[in-house]
């Protein structure tokens, strides 16, 4: 078993859509970004990425390539999946905090834990996702942004461990 960690922040932009966790929360701001900005997602391919010593989000999907601009998220995270795939791994759990003043993430939380485990081949039950408050502190409490942080457990499949190339 390995552990990842992965963390993003993006700021609010008016005239995006808000994309979470692969869900789109009306009436906000969206964020920043060169693909459709969806940091849960962002910070979840670090984490399972990490976990395999296999890159970040940025060294396999780079915001200087126009392929990715204005991507869905949730596609890059499929990508992931199949890199941890062809490394002989699957993904056990994984948790994630969003930390933000605004939107409320926990009337969010179970489509975002559907979608990222369905993504994740995982279901649900295996997804953790939970807001915080920033209490008022600094950019995120200013209302300028957000931040995520996420932990993957990841498993090698069948006992193989993958290669560590």
């Amino acid at each position: 078993m390995r552990i990842g960690t992965g963390y993003d922040s993006h700021r609010f932009a008016e005239g995006r859509k808000l994309i979470i966790g692969g869900v789109h929360i009306p009436e906000h701001a969206g964020l920043t970004g060169h693909s459709d900005g969806d940091a849960v997602a962002h910070a979840v391919i670090d984490a399972i990425l990490g976990a395999i010593a296999a890159g970040n989000v940025g060294s396999h999907f780079p915001p200087d390539d126009d392929t990715w601009k204005d991507a869905d998220s949730m596609e890059l995270l499929r990508a992931a999946v199949l890199v941890l795939e062809a490394r002989n791994y699957q993904v056990v759990n994984v948790d994630v905090t969003v930390v933000c003043e605004s939107p409320r993430i926990g009337p969010w939380a179970d489509a975002m834990r559907e979608r990222l485990g369905e993504i994740l081949k995982v279901g649900p039950g295996a997804v953790s996702v939970k807001g915080k408050s920033n209490e008022g502190m600094g950019w995120i409490g200013r209302g300028e942004g957000l931040a995520v942080h996420a932990v993957a457990l990841v498993d090698s499949v069948g006992g193989v461990q993958g290669s560590s190339a």
